[in-house]
């Protein structure tokens, strides 16, 4: 049974994510039991990861992870190396085509924090993803057609095999969420 929901927010955003308050008050209504744990994940990718790390290592197991956008691709690389449950929003994919377009400088849309991108940093974050992804049947992917910086069809390919909910329309920020609470819950078993 799952103890524990890491929630990672998208590119330069913050643990206010409105997707994130709604997943979290849904599910905090169905259980008591599950610590829902949404994180302010670090802007620089360097210290983003032992952030998760240790995350993962205080928090108390079986641990489900959960992700928007880049979020996703964070949930995607630490669910396939723990082979735990995923739900990977609009999903950033490897090998993370097009991100050169946030080299230099940039703030994080949220929270104002300004900070700067190298290639270096770019080549760091697409080194996390070495292996194959292999954890497909612990994996729900929601995907709208309508995502203007992600393309979806990339993402069903890359996630092949995988639970892939798809719903024409919508947009990058992921519409569908109210609509798409109770699959969430079913696919983690949250009763």
């Amino acid at each position: 049974m799952i103890k524990t929901i890491l929630y990672f927010h998208g590119f330069a955003s913050s643990s206010n994510s409105n997707k994130a308050k709604i997943i979290k008050n849904y599910i905090s209504k169905l259980s008591k039991k599950i610590n829902i744990i949404i994180p302010d994940i670090n802007n620089d990718f360097k210290k983003a990861v032992p952030q998760i790390n240790h995350l993962i290592n205080k928090n108390e197991k079986e641990i489900a992870f959960m992700g928007s956008s880049l979020g996703g691709y964070y949930a995607s690389i630490f669910s396939n190396l723990t082979n735990s449950k995923a739900v990977l929003i609009n999903p950033a994919i490897p090998p993370l085509i097009g991100f050169e377009e946030h080299l230099g400088k940039n703030k994080n849309y949220s929270t104002g924090e300004k900070f700067f991108i190298s290639k270096k940093d770019i080549e760091f974050l697409r080194s996390l993803n070495k292996k194959k992804f292999r954890n497909q049947k612990n994996t729900l992917i929601l995907l709208e057609s309508g995502d203007e910086v992600l393309n979806y069809l990339k993402a069903t390919n890359y996630y092949e095999g995988s639970n892939i909910d798809i719903k024409f329309g919508g947009n990058h920020s992921y519409e569908s969420i109210n609509i798409k609470l109770h699959k969430i819950c079913s696919f983690l078993k949250i009763y």
